[in-house]
C-alpha cells in the first residue's frame, strides 16, 4: 500500500524530519532538484529548451525557483514569474506560447479556497504551454478533498500533464476532480519520515493477499456464495452478483429470491431458489430457507434488487443481525436497515464476523443520516466506527475503511463505471473473495473488501470500451486481471496514471 498523508499529516512528517536533523532549506532544495530532474526528463534532455515556471509565496513557490535555477544551469532558457508581483500577462501568455514546458508552482497542497487575482487567469493560460508540470499538486485543487471551487477555466485549477509530489500521494490527487486535474503523478520521498499512516492507496501488488488459486482439494461449496436479492423486473440485479462471484472464483452460488427466472436468464451457471409466497413477496419462512443455505455458505450478499417493501424490510433487518456468515449488504438493503445501525452492531455483539456495507452517495446518505460532504475518507471512517462495519464507499475514488480506524483509496476505475451493474459486480467479487479466505478476522474483510475493489477497477479499465461498457463487459473481463495477478504482474493498465506506485 502506498501511504497517503493530508496536507496537515504532511506538515507534522516535515516537522519529524527537520526535528532529526534536516532543515527547511534542505527539504526545499531536494524538491526543486526533483522538480527540475523531472521536468529533464519530461523533456528528453535541456539543449534548446524553453521553460516557464510560475510561482507563488511559501515553500511551493520556493521549490520552483530552486528548479528554476537548476535549469538554468544546466542550459535551459527560463523565465521565472512571481503571482505575488505585478504580472505582464502579454508577456506570460507570449512566453507560453514560445516555451516547451511550464512549471505550475503557484500553490501546494495546503491550498483552500478559490484561485483569486492573477493566479485566476494564469491557470488559463498555462494551457497555451504544451507541457504543464505541477509542482506537489496543481494549484486551485484543495488537497485534502480534490475539490476545485471557482469558475475559472475547467474549473479554477491548473490542468496538468504530470504532477511530482514529495513524501507522500495526497488525497487531494486521488479524489476527482483533482485527480484528472494532476496528469500522471510521480512521488519524490525527499527523506521525509512520513510516520506510520492510517490512511493508503491500494495497488497491484496489494492484491496479491487475496487468494488468487484454488487448494488441489477444493469442491464447489468450499467458497459458496449465497445472494438475498431480486424482486419483480429486478432479476438482473442478483444474477450480476453471482456472475461476478463466479468469474472470481467462487464455485457455488444460490440466488434467493421470490421472483421466477427467466428461460433467457443468463448466468446458467447460478441456482435460483424461490422463496415466494405465490404473489412476488417473500414467504413467510423465507428467512429458515436463507439461514440453511447461508451455513453452508462462506458469504451471504443481501440486497441486489430486493425492493423496499415493508416486509422485505423486516427480513433483510433479522437477516443481517442474525446471520452467522460474513455477510455483504448491498444496495436496497442498505436503504432498510436503521438509521440507529442497530442490526449492523448486533453482529459483532453477538461474535458474528463484521457486515461489509457498500453504499453510493445515496444509500451513504440513507444510512449516516446526512450527506457524505468534502471528505469522503473521514465520511467514511465514521461509518464505519458509528456500525462497527467494513465500508466501501463508492465513487470518484473508492473508500475503504474499517471500524479500527484503517483507510484505504481504491483509485483506479473511472467513468466507466458509472452504468447500470456495476455496483452489483462488485458486490459479487467482495463475496467471493471472502468465502475464498474462509476469514472472519477484521483485517481480512477489509483487505478482501479491498483488493475486490481495485480488481473490479481494473477488470473496468481494461475493456478498452469506455462509456459503451456494461457490467457483463467487465465480468468478461476479471478472468484477465485475475490471470495477471497470479502470474505475478505488478501493476496494471489502470495504476500506470500513479508513476510513485508502481
Amino acid at each position: 500500500m502506498e501511504p497517503v498523508l493530508t496536507p496537515a499529516e504532511m506538515r507534522l512528517a516535515d516537522q519529524r524530519t527537520v526535528a532529526l536533523g534536516t532543515s527547511y532549506a534542505e527539504l526545499i532544495n531536494r524538491a526543486g532538484v526533483a522538480v527540475a530532474w523531472h521536468a529533464r526528463r519530461m523533456l528528453g534532455g535541456m539543449y534548446g529548451r524553453r521553460i516557464v515556471v510560475v510561482c507563488g509565496k511559501g515553500n511551493n513557490g520556493n521549490d520552483g525557483r530552486v528548479a528554476a535555477r537548476v535549469l538554468d544551469a544546466w542550459g535551459a532558457a527560463v523565465e521565472t514569474f512571481d503571482v505575488e508581483s505585478l504580472i505582464d500577462h502579454v508577456r506570460l501568455c507570449r512566453s507560453l506560447e514560445r516555451c516547451h514546458l511550464a512549471i505550475d508552482a503557484m500553490f501546494g497542497i495546503g491550498f483552500r479556497g478559490e484561485l483569486a487575482h492573477a493566479a485566476a487567469t494564469i491557470d488559463a493560460e498555462l494551457n497555451r504551454a504544451p507541457l504543464i508540470l505541477a509542482v506537489d499538486i496543481p494549484s486551485g485543487v484543495d488537497g485534502t478533498t480534490g475539490e476545485i471551487r471557482g469558475a475559472g477555466f475547467i474549473g479554477g485549477a491548473v490542468l496538468a500533464d504530470e504532477t511530482i509530489t514529495f513524501g507522500a500521494l495526497k488525497p487531494g490527487l486521488l479524489f476527482e476532480p483533482g485527480r484528472f486535474h494532476s496528469g500522471r503523478v510521480t512521488v519524490e520521498a525527499l527523506g521525509i519520515d512520513v510516520g506510520s499512516p492510517t490512511t493508503s492507496m491500494w495497488t497491484a501488488r496489494d492484491c496479491q493477499a487475496v487468494p488468487l488459486h484454488r487448494w488441489p482439494q477444493d469442491h464447489k461449496w468450499s467458497a459458496a456464495v449465497a445472494v438475498v436479492g431480486g424482486s419483480a423486473g429486478m432479476l438482473g440485479a442478483p444474477t450480476m452478483v453471482g456472475m461476478a462471484a463466479h468469474r472470481c472464483g467462487s464455485g457455488m452460488v444460490t440466488v434467493l429470491t421470490p421472483a421466477a427466472p427467466h428461460a433467457s436468464q443468463p448466468g446458467l451457471e447460478l441456482v435460483y431458489r424461490r422463496c415466494d409466497a405465490g404473489n412476488g413477496e417473500w414467504a413467510s419462512d423465507a428467512g429458515t430457507s436463507i439461514h440453511a443455505i447461508a451455513r453452508r455458505s462462506q458469504c451471504v450478499v443481501i440486497g441486489p434488487g430486493i425492493g423496499t417493501s415493508e416486509a422485505t424490510g423486516a427480513l433483510v433487518r433479522s437477516l443481517v443481525a442474525n446471520t452467522q456468515t460474513p455477510i455483504v449488504v448491498d444496495a436496497d438493503a442498505l436503504r432498510l436497515l436503521s438509521s440507529t445501525h442497530d442490526e449492523l452492531r448486533a453482529r459483532t455483539k453477538s461474535g458474528y464476523p463484521s457486515a461489509i456495507v457498500t453504499p453510493h452517495a445515496g444509500e451513504f446518505g440513507a444510512m449516516a443520516g446526512h450527506e457524505i460532504g468534502a471528505d469522503r475518507i473521514q465520511a467514511a471512517r465514521d461509518l464505519a466506527a458509528e456500525s462497527d462495519c467494513i465500508v466501501l464507499l463508492k465513487g470518484p475514488g473508492t473508500v475503504v475503511a474499517s471500524p479500527t480506524g484503517r483507510a484505504t483509496i481504491v483509485a483506479n476505475g473511472g467513468s466507466e463505471l458509472a452504468t447500470a451493474g456495476t455496483g452489483d459486480a462488485l458486490a459479487g467479487c467482495i463475496a467471493a473473495f471472502v468465502a475464498r479466505s474462509h476469514s472472519r478476522a477484521v483485517d481480512d474483510l477489509f483487505t478482501m473488501t479491498a483488493a475486490a475493489a481495485w480488481i473490479h477497477g481494473d477488470a473496468a479499465s481494461r475493456t478498452n470500451i469506455g462509456p459503451s461498457m456494461t457490467a457483463t463487459d467487465l465480468i468478461a473481463a476479471l478472468p484477465a486481471t485475475l490471470d495477471d495477478l497470479r502470474n505475478g504482474y505488478g501493476a496494471a493498465s489502470s495504476e500506470s496514471i500513479f508513476a510513485g506506485a508502481q
